[in-house]
């Protein structure tokens, strides 16, 4: 249930009355109703609003009586699926009295006076704030704090006393959408003709697309696919309903390329790019019909990475089946650095929003080359659509640009290019990005990894828990030279003509991959401790690469156990974006660690396919149960056990 509250305290817009004759406060309530509120109540003090935060079950929705918006802002504020507390943040000149805020990332980090922000503010308060339920204890000490008095009028007061209790805000622009505070009469009618001359329905529509996008996204998908949003939208369609589709276009997709034949490449192409625009319109029907979700979110972000590596496969089956050589070496190459890649991608944004949170005497000292390339990149992502902007956004080889290469190489040339060119510049986007963002992190000093389970994160099993921590070297350091026997041995099985010989060095592999546990109980807090989970991916998916190669399995089965690890492992990170528990069957997932040694004992006993065909299934077993758990058999115990009466099923009277 949400709960909104218009809050009339201190502000001089209360006694205003809109064109139609109503008060502007009563119009509002209407608003909010509109927007999702079930319930709504007027607020004479920053007291009551503190009563009404202690006693609320759900959300809870804030406005003062200044606010003149479309309904679809509020509605849009309502729903936001970006955090559990959100701001509504204009570019309106800031005037005296308004709170100003100073936003990283979309999360505001500094909020109050404009003079107290030392001229870093990047915009001002609309005025209105949506609180998470485990937001609200801090929500009502703000208000009893603010009730006090001081400059503002009571929902500015309340904001930045929010905002200075450490609370995470995030902030909800209005784009192009009508929002402004008022004071009075004249003010009221300019912002009630500005909200008019908007049309709300076409605005929301064009509101549907990302902001800021990739090239090939923005100008060869966005352009059009609101049309395709609108028809999904009229058809009833859902976004998991949209995405489901969109991987089934990828899939036929990589059926044609392993297929092979030039009408058969094409047209896989044509579908690849189809089911890419189907990608981008999940999200956008999403935020055009404001249909978000948990198992939503989840869901697109497992089935992206399915997709891509679903092609991979068909690319790679085509090379082999067009008798040419490395295919699927070639497949399995490119989805373990993408797979890298992207756990470092996750680490980095988690580093980069703690720092944002973090006052910035604290995230490293000034000057130098990590201060230097933060300013850089500061400027040149606000310097939208410059040459600059669009070089930075397209080097690091965003998805939409995977895609178009895929496209484009197969339907000129063949899978085997197609897979080339995937690596090559793949390498030199992990190049890039792991240099700038190393010199930047250094700069930063901001751990992040010892903000959350790191066990978890690690994917430690019960060995390495077991084994003793070697503090001096770091974790870091030691998940690195664990990557390095396997790399050695897969390097040694590839360039030997026997590398069934090769059986022995796989135990001497595992104790150097082993290492990586040595520094599980030390502090994950060095300023590079970030690149930890995904050495430990590289250093995993190296040694099971090794042990099929020297077991002489299948390419085809080697790509498949390596998928199965990326799939438990992109469950962990789209967990960890929403500081969610482990899943819950994660304890049966033997850790790195016990999926190593389990490969080992299969290589010694001379049956590597048999044994990593029968890891693999067993881990897929073990996932697709966790996943039914997790977003269907607890969900639905909570609710019958929320809906159970007292005394039948439900809590016992005492």
């Amino acid at each position: 249930m949400t709960l909104a509250i218009v809050l009339a305290a201190g502000t001089p817009a209360a006694g205003l009355t809109t064109a139609t004759g109503e008060p502007l406060a009563d119009r509002l309530a209407d608003q909010l109703r509109r927007a999702g509120a079930d319930e709504v109540r007027l607020a004479a003090t920053l007291d009551e609003v503190a009563a009404l935060a202690d006693t609320a079950g759900g959300p809870l929705l804030v406005t003062g009586t200044d606010l003149v918006a479309h309904t679809a802002v509020l509605r849009h504020l309502a729903t936001s699926p970006v955090g559990p507390t959100v701001a509504l943040v204009l570019t309106d000149p800031p005037v005296p009295g308004r709170t100003a805020v100073r936003e990283e990332r979309g999360q505001v980090v500094d909020a109050g006076p404009l003079d107290a922000l030392d001229g870093d503010a990047t915009g001002v308060f609309g005025g209105a704030l949506r609180v998470g339920v485990d937001d609200l204890p801090t929500l009502a000490a703000a208000a009893r704090a603010a009730a006090v008095g001081g400059p503002g009028s009571a929902v500015d007061r309340l904001v930045a006393g929010l905002a200075a209790l450490g609370t995470l805000i995030f902030a909800q622009r209005v784009r192009l959408l009508v929002a402004h505070r008022v004071d009075d009469e004249a003010g009221l009618v300019a912002a009630e003709a500005a909200v008019t001359a908007v049309d709300e329905d076409r605005a929301e529509l064009r509101l549907s697309v990302k902001e800021k996008d990739d090239f090939f996204s923005t100008y060869f998908v966005s352009t059009w696919s609101p049309y395709v949003v609108r028809v999904a939208a009229r058809l009833r369609l859902t976004p998991t309903g949209v995405t489901v589709i969109s991987v089934l276009f990828a899939l036929a997709a990589a059926v044609l390329f392993g297929v092979g034949g030039r009408l058969a490449l094409v047209s896989g192409a044509v579908l690849l790019y189809l089911g890419f625009v189907l990608d981008c319109v999940d999200g956008q029907l999403a935020r055009y019909t404001r249909n978000f979700s948990a198992w939503g979110g989840w869901l697109d972000t497992m089935a992206d990475r399915a997709k891509e590596y679903l092609v991979y496969a068909g690319l790679g089956f085509g090379v082999s089946h067009a008798g040419l050589a490395n295919g699927w070496a070639l497949a399995i190459a490119a989805m373990t650095l993408q797979t890298v890649r992207h756990m470092t991608d996750t680490w980095y944004g988690a580093l980069h929003d703690e720092a944002a949170r973090r006052p910035r005497a604290t995230a490293g000292a000034s000057g130098g080359i990590g201060d230097r390339l933060n300013a850089a990149s500061t400027r040149v992502q606000a310097d939208t659509g410059s040459l600059s902007y669009w070089l930075k956004r397209t080097v690091v080889f965003p998805i939409g640009e995977r895609w178009a290469l895929i496209a484009l190489t197969v339907a000129l040339f063949n899978p085997l290019v197609s897979l080339i060119a995937v690596l090559v510049w793949g390498v030199l986007a992990f190049a890039y990005t792991g240099a700038l963002r190393t010199l930047r992190a250094r700069w930063m000093r901001v751990p992040v990894l010892d903000t959350v389970d790191a066990t978890l994160h690690r994917d430690d099993g019960p060995l390495v828990r077991r084994l003793p921590v070697v503090r001096p070297m770091g974790p870091l350091t030691l998940a690195v030279i664990a990557a390095l026997g396997p790399a050695a041995l897969l390097v040694a099985a590839l360039w030997s003509d026997t590398p069934d010989g090769l059986r022995w060095a796989v135990p001497v592999a595992l104790l150097v991959l082993l290492a990586g546990g040595l520094g599980a109980g030390a502090a994950h807090n060095g300023p590079l401790d970030w690149l930890v989970p995904a050495a430990l991916r590289a250093a995993e998916y190296l040694f099971a690469i090794a042990v099929g190669v020297v077991g002489d399995a299948p390419g085809w089965l080697i790509f498949g156990y390596v998928f199965v690890l990326t799939v438990h492992h992109y469950d962990l990170t789209a967990r960890l974006e929403k500081r969610q528990a482990a899943p819950p069957l994660h304890a049966a997932t033997l850790g790195w660690d016990g999926r190593s040694v389990l490969l080992t004992l299969a290589a010694i006993a001379g049956i590597v396919s048999i044994g990593m065909a029968t890891l693999g299934a067993y881990l897929l077993v073990v996932f697709v149960a966790s996943v039914v758990l997790a977003w269907f058999v607890r969900p639905a115990r909570g609710a019958r056990a929320s809906a159970a009466p007292v005394g039948a099923g439900g809590a016992v009277p005492r």
